[in-house]
């Protein structure tokens, strides 16, 4: 399979140019981006569950939430203006100073030439083009909301 593989022109990927693919196509990541705690709602997961099918564990919270209402966090992407150091964690803040989130996944993104991120951000700062801060040991960072995926297949 390797080597038909590789004859048809695919070349090996190593696990930092996975993750800064995984990122920039802003898929979460179990264990870093979501976990049990998580309502797949929160998730840009909506496509990988059904509202139609028989029951199952969870499914009443699930369908309250779509029918209903919405999750008060979300993950999101957030675009930085540059290359910018900022580690899994970091607190996202809102201009006015308020803490509204943290980041969970980071990476220098090539297609793009600025650092890019997967967090959860509170509901009411979830549009598109939205400014945050980011904080980052003794740096604030400006960044914006942006709709995943950061980069898109053509």
């Amino acid at each position: 399979m390797w080597q038909a593989l590789t004859n048809a022109g695919a070349r090996p990927l190593g696990f930092d140019a996975f993750e800064t693919l995984r990122i920039e196509t802003g898929q979460p990541r179990y264990t870093i981006d979501m976990d049990e705690t998580n309502v797949v709602s929160e998730t840009n997961l909506d496509d990988a569950i059904s509202y139609t099918k028989g029951c199952y564990i969870g499914q009443e919270i699930v369908a309250r939430i779509k029918y209903r209402g919405h999750v008060a966090k979300k993950l999101t992407g957030l675009l930085f203006e540059r290359g910018v150091s900022v580690q899994g964690g970091a607190i996202i803040r809102s201009l006015d100073e308020k803490e509204i989130g943290r980041i969970t996944s980071v990476t220098l993104s090539p297609h793009l030439g600025r650092t890019i991120a997967l967090g959860y951000v509170r509901y009411d700062y979830l549009a598109a083009g939205t400014t945050l801060k980011v904080a980052a040991a003794d740096t604030e960072f400006s960044a914006t909301v942006t709709e995943l995926p950061f980069v898109r297949g053509e």
